[in-house]
């Protein structure tokens, strides 16, 4: 569990935090206590992500109370590196010298320490990046007049002028316009019509001669 406590996250001037943790609640209590007494540099957080330092209390349970030992260690909680740890029948003990430890690596390190929980925390407050998502675009459709035949491969004429073969999508201009379907064999095939734009379909029902 992590030590209750509060102010790790304001670092003014040259405080810093750690946060205790352990296996059993009467010791992880007890440690937490002691700190307190013993330590009063360090203010115990129950943040673990806003602090400097990681401390942790392994108990040997099943054992009498002057049997058992405690093993303490203390990390730095931006890299995980251990600086201190000892096994101990006093917690008191494990304490003072986990003190002294992490006074020690403050003094040699605090410059880094800070700069480095800044810049965690300028991370943490940068707007996330917009997800821009591209779709397909939609297949282009057309525009035109649709001619198709009952028969195929009729020739298609556009005001006298030959445009194509059917079936086909022929591009007009909008207006007035004769469309006329024809096929060797078949009796010519016409419309007269004004486009405006968009798709026309056209449909020649060819008769035979």
């Amino acid at each position: 569990m992590s030590a209750s406590g509060g102010g790790g996250g304001n670092r003014s001037g040259g405080g810093f935090a750690s946060s205790a943790s352990g296996g059993a609640r009467p010791q992880t209590a007890e440690i937490i206590k002691t700190f307190g007494q013993r330590c009063p540099q360090v203010i115990i957080n129950n943040l673990p992500q806003m602090v400097d330092y990681v401390v942790e209390l392994d108990h040997e349970g099943g054992k009498s109370f002057l049997a058992h030992k405690d093993k303490v260690a203390v990390f730095v909680r931006t890299n995980g590196d251990s600086i201190f740890s000892e096994s101990t029948l006093s917690v008191g003990g494990s304490v003072q010298d986990s003190c002294k430890a992490i006074l020690a690596h403050w003094s040699a390190h605090a410059t880094e320490l800070k700069s480095a929980a800044a810049a965690a925390a300028a991370v943490a407050a940068a707007p996330a990046a917009p997800i821009v998502v591209q779709t397909a675009a939609a297949p282009a459709v057309a525009q035109g007049v649709s001619v198709e035949a009952s028969v195929p491969n009729c020739d298609i004429e556009v005001d006298d002028e030959f445009v194509g073969n059917t079936p086909s999508v022929v591009t007009l201009k909008p207006g007035k316009h004769k469309i006329v379907v024809k096929k060797k064999g078949f009796e010519d095939w016409s419309r007269n019509i004004t486009y405006s734009g968009g798709t026309v379909r056209l449909n020649a029902d060819m008769t035979a001669k």
